[in-house]
């Protein structure tokens, strides 16, 4: 299927490992120009190699902190020096810590909001201008199934993945006359470093391997099994693409069927 992002540029969050990484590299196959950040410059930069050796991809990597304004503003800077643009928005940010509500000081709940939440709307406050100039963009938010169905022991990432939600829904309705869709997309339980914490946490906590971790997550889930982030990635790369125009206003799980809602 021809996506149409030949020519397009996209900022990735994250982009250095894990789902960011599987999706700057669909999205680099796909034929976009890419912008990457993270905040570990050596692996960054070995994945902005990779991108350029095995997809030709023009690639801009940006180490910084997205957590800050003033490290959004620098992802932003490489963007516009380097490209001149962003057509496409990938937020994707790392999950804050497990544990349930008193184990968390308020600084805790700062840093969170500070990476989780206030991090999507610096960035999208920065592209968005140009997208409504340009008559067409792609804003698509990494949150967590947990906005459908709340993950026990994850209060940090359950709020404000919700939060997040709430301004993309409300965001993709202001938006949607100008060309541009604003989606989000919900990641199940994906085999990632960040899945690998949560099940060396729940081990520590009760006492089991982190096998056993792994298998109570995996009988949940109808499939089976726990999923691929080019799994998820492929989706992410559908919907920011021109054949997905009429997409906008959703958020769309991939966990293998765990989510029980109907909705």
């Amino acid at each position: 299927m021809k996506l149409g992002l030949e020519g397009k540029v996209a900022l990735v969050g994250g982009a250095s490992q894990g789902l960011g990484w599987a999706i700057a590299e669909e999205l680099a196959q796909a034929g976009a120009s890419l912008v990457i950040c993270s905040r570990g410059e050596e692996r960054l930069r070995e994945a902005a190699a990779q991108l350029e050796t095995a997809w030709e991809a023009p690639v801009e990597a940006v180490a910084a902190d997205l957590s800050s304004p003033e490290g959004v503003e620098r992802v932003l800077q490489g963007a516009w020096s380097t490209f001149g643009r962003v057509d496409i928005l990938v937020t994707n940010t790392g999950g804050p810590p497990s544990g349930p509500f008193e184990s968390h000081t308020p600084e805790v709940w700062r840093k969170a909001m500070a990476g989780n939440l206030e991090s999507v709307l610096n960035l999208t406050r920065g592209v968005l201008p140009g997208m409504k100039e340009r008559g067409w963009g792609r804003i698509l938010h990494v949150t967590s199934v947990a906005v459908k169905q709340p993950v026990d022991n994850l209060i940090l990432s359950n709020s404000l993945r919700a939060a997040v939600t709430g301004f993309a829904r409300t965001l993709a309705n202001e938006v949607a006359s100008h060309g541009i869709t604003v989606n989000c997309v919900l990641p199940g339980y994906t085999r990632t470093s960040r899945l690998d914490e949560l099940a060396g946490a729940i081990a520590q906590r009760e006492g089991i391997s982190v096998e056993e971790a792994f298998a109570r997550w995996e009988e949940q889930i109808p499939a089976g099994r726990v999923g691929d982030p080019r799994e998820f990635a492929a989706l992410v790369a559908f919907l920011a693409s021109e054949r997905a125009s009429y997409i906008t206003g959703t958020s769309i799980p991939v966990d293998g069927g765990w989510v029980r809602g109907l909705l």
